[in-house]
């Protein structure tokens, strides 16, 4: 006599089949920045992720910003499921409803056993998102133009007599205006309360008045190296990572200039609208987790954003890291202060390039 399953039970057996070949038939599009970077996230969180997860992973680059987030949930072709962002957009976007919220008990614990709410550093976790690493903002140089007397300050970056030639800059307001300041003499403490003020922009935008006519504008990561290395400028503003690749990767002979570090963090969220939102959460909980927090510096030396990572990270990285041994001034970028006050400060930039 044959045995008959319940069909309760028979429906229940069908449907976890059925919801395991969909987790791994799920495909998920992460969105980020290219290069070095890019290949990092590449190999210690997208490949790691799709082989336990059996999601397939696809990827996009793009420059920051919000605009494409914006048009995709404002028409509901979400296209982009996880993307990359800086805190300041992290804030915003959350604000605006571009992103879904995160629960932050279900994060993991540290590699330690450290509660994920005591393991990452403050301010990494947000409503809508999860903090992954920061990145100083540097000025660099080819160390052949210097062989004496060398850059040595922020100062030297605005100094067009002591160090002529070009300048390259990223075409946008945040981080050059407090650059402009403290070159200016406004202490780091201090820069975003002066440009809280009128007077303190109109005197973060003369100081870059006096170099404005030898700035080379940059728009992609990938090109501050490159702008070096073909002696288009003298000196270039860049992300710290970028420098370490092009030394180790290509065998080029840059220095940073620390003083002045503009450090910001990156974090991953979770677009609204998006049609895989649980798989995107379940590579966000395993992209912060602290192996392949750590594991990044080895590919590029950008600074976890758990405590627990940290400890993974090899001694000869740790220089690398921004905020670490570093001498010199040294900022946070106040990412409330870029939410409340970006749209303003970018209209003033736009005008004044294009007088």
């Amino acid at each position: 006599m044959k045995t008959r399953i319940p069909r309760t039970l028979l429906a229940a057996a069908l449907l976890a089949a059925f919801g395991t070949a969909v987790q791994a038939q799920s495909t998920i599009t992460i969105t980020s920045y290219g290069g070095a970077y890019g290949k990092s996230l590449q190999e210690v969180m997208y490949k790691p992720f799709a082989a336990k997860s059996g999601v397939k992973v696809l990827s996009e680059d793009y420059n920051g910003g919000l605009a494409e987030v914006r048009a995709q949930v404002k028409t509901g072709n979400v296209k982009w499921d996880v993307i990359d962002v800086e805190l300041a957009e992290a804030l915003r976007g959350c604000d605006e409803g571009l992103f879904e919220k995160i629960d932050p008990v279900k994060l993991p614990p540290g590699e330690d056993g450290t509660p994920a709410k005591s393991d990452f550093v403050p301010g990494a976790i947000t409503p809508c998102a999860v903090g992954t690493i920061t990145y100083a903002n540097v000025v660099a140089y080819d160390k052949a133009k210097y062989p004496s007397n060398a850059p040595k300050t922020l100062d030297d970056f605005f100094d067009l007599k002591k160090f002529p030639g070009k300048r390259g800059m990223k075409k946008e307001a945040p981080v050059n205006l407090e650059w402009a300041l403290m070159a200016d003499g406004v202490a780091p403490q201090d820069v975003y309360k002066v440009l809280s003020t009128p007077a303190g922009v109109d005197r973060a935008f003369k100081k870059l008045d006096t170099i404005k006519p030898q700035i080379v504008w940059w728009t992609a990561g990938a090109q501050p190296p490159q702008l070096l290395a073909a002696g288009e400028v003298a000196l270039t503003t860049v992300y710290h990572g970028r420098i370490y690749d092009a030394n180790t990767k290509d065998k080029r002979d840059f220095a940073l200039v620390w003083d002045g570090q503009v450090v910001v963090p990156n974090l991953f969220a979770v677009v609204k609208g998006s049609k895989n939102v649980a798989p995107a959460m379940e590579f966000v909980r395993f992209a912060t987790s602290s192996k392949p927090l750590a594991d990044e510096t080895g590919y590029i030396p950008y600074a976890p954003m758990r405590k627990s990572s940290l400890k993974l990270v090899a001694d000869s990285v740790k220089p690398w890291l921004p905020g670490t041994s570093q001498h010199g001034r040294h900022l946070q970028t106040d990412a409330a202060w870029w939410a409340d006050h970006g749209d303003e400060m970018n209209q003033r930039f736009a005008a004044w390039l294009a007088k």
